[in-house]
């Protein structure tokens, strides 16, 4: 088939009248299927379930060191737990404070204690009278959530497949002391499945910001999760870069298990210098006794050391692997070569990023839902939910089972071609 916009008005319309009767045909069917969060599918929850073994009434609940997980102490984490998020992140256990059961809640905790107690005892944010964060975008919805929740101006930052914009993320950081942070996803980013070059990352370790209380939030949430064990992306250690650039104190990396053990049940962690773990602490002193420890302990238990994480990573992509493959080969198969749409094809991660024609994106998010598949909403991957373009579109393909997946991918092509026919159409 020809590319659409090659395509006469009279070969447009015979391709509207195709593609409405195959739309109507799907939505007889009745789907009922929800694309639209990066979840982990059942299949991959039950192979976590030795999990729930690895403690029981007959097992040392004491730490290697003695101390024991049913009672108060080590606020910072067990040093098992901080060795085994340490070594997902390859940096050292002394840079880890282990937390609880998700990333998300110690981001929102780190941008709070900046608004109410400033960073490292400069002026809170709330006394400023601007406050501002980068955003590359397409970017993840709840970074953006959470700096929108607290009132901070946020700017969108370009993203490329070598990573952000950086020549504008170095221009704005310089010039403009109310620029505070910038939220990273810097291995599969969501939803792109970009990986930063080193470049990059050794831009990033030597920005010389305006603001002596910026900070990089460096969301590191898929750092072991890659489709192919030998085609891995690599990513530079940001913490070890930016002590060589004589920025020890500018990055907050965060990290947990959520999507390698249980969403929402696994462990998390922050890692950053010694100055900024004790502003940390500090606060932490006052918010908890201490974050659950048994829990810390289950996971070592269970995974035993990093190769133990990796060999389970491994079995995810044996599951994931093949819908990724599947969604692509779909998008391929139907859409390559008609010009009325671009996608990523990610080595890791969780998402695939589609790119429809410009103003098309709502409207086939809103075509899939009325015949029964839910997507994450146009817009979701920009500040304050506006994609300028209204183009981008994030495919989550590991919830679905293989069958779902197909029948989804098979609707979501059929809409974006019959969306786009119809902008093509009203332009003429």
């Amino acid at each position: 088939m020809k590319p659409f916009r090659e395509m006469t008005k009279a070969e447009l319309l015979e391709q509207k009248d195709e593609l409405e009767r195959a739309f109507g045909v799907v939505k007889e069917k009745k789907l009922s299927l929800d694309m639209s969060r990066g979840k982990p599918s059942v299949a991959q929850l039950e192979m976590g379930m030795g999990l729930m073994d690895a403690l029981n009434s007959s097992s040392s609940m004491k730490t290697a060191t003695g101390t024991d997980t049913r009672n108060y102490g080590l606020v910072d984490g067990i040093p098992e737990a901080k060795q085994l998020m340490a070594d997902m992140i390859q940096t050292k256990p002394e840079n880890v404070i282990v937390c609880g059961n998700a990333s998300l809640p110690i981001m929102f905790d780190m941008v709070s204690r900046s608004m109410t107690h400033g960073v490292v005892g400069a002026t809170p944010w709330c006394k400023l009278e601007k406050v501002k964060f980068l955003c590359p975008a397409p970017g993840y919805d709840r970074h953006f959530a959470i700096t929108q929740y607290f009132g901070i101006e946020m700017i969108t930052i370009p993203m490329t497949p070598q990573g952000p914009d950086m020549a504008l993320v170095e221009e704005l950081v310089s010039k403009d002391a109310a620029v505070k942070g910038i939220w990273c996803v810097p291995k599969y980013s969501n939803p792109q499945g970009y990986t930063y070059s080193d470049e990059t990352v050794r831009r990033f370790a030597a920005l010389k910001p305006a603001a002596e209380d910026f900070r990089i939030f460096w969301d590191n949430a898929y750092a072991v999760h890659d489709l192919y064990e030998d085609r891995a992306d690599h990513l530079l250690d940001i913490l070890s870069e930016c002590e060589k650039a004589g920025n020890p104190d500018m990055v907050y990396e965060f990290v947990s298990t959520s999507k390698v053990s249980f969403a929402g049940s696994g462990i998390a962690a922050v890692a950053s210098s010694r100055a900024n773990l004790e502003w940390i602490k500090k606060s932490m002193s006052v918010q908890t006794i201490g974050y659950d420890k048994i829990n810390q302990l289950r996971h070592v238990a269970y995974f035993k050391d990093i190769q133990g994480i990796r060999a389970q990573m491994m079995r995810h992509a044996n599951i994931l692997r093949p819908k990724f493959e599947a969604v692509l080969r779909v998008l391929e198969d139907e859409l390559g070569g008609l010009g009325i749409g671009e996608w990523t094809k990610p080595n890791g991660g969780y998402f695939i990023s589609f790119d429809a024609m410009e103003g098309c994106a709502k409207e086939i998010v809103a075509k899939c839902k009325e015949a029964g598949v839910v997507l994450t909403g146009a817009g979701a991957t920009f500040p304050y939910g506006k994609d300028p373009k209204d183009s981008n579109i994030r495919i989550a393909p590991s919830f679905p089972t293989p069958e779902e997946m197909a029948q989804a991918t098979d609707l979501f092509v059929l809409c974006v071609k019959l969306v786009s026919v119809n902008k093509l159409l009203e332009s003429m």
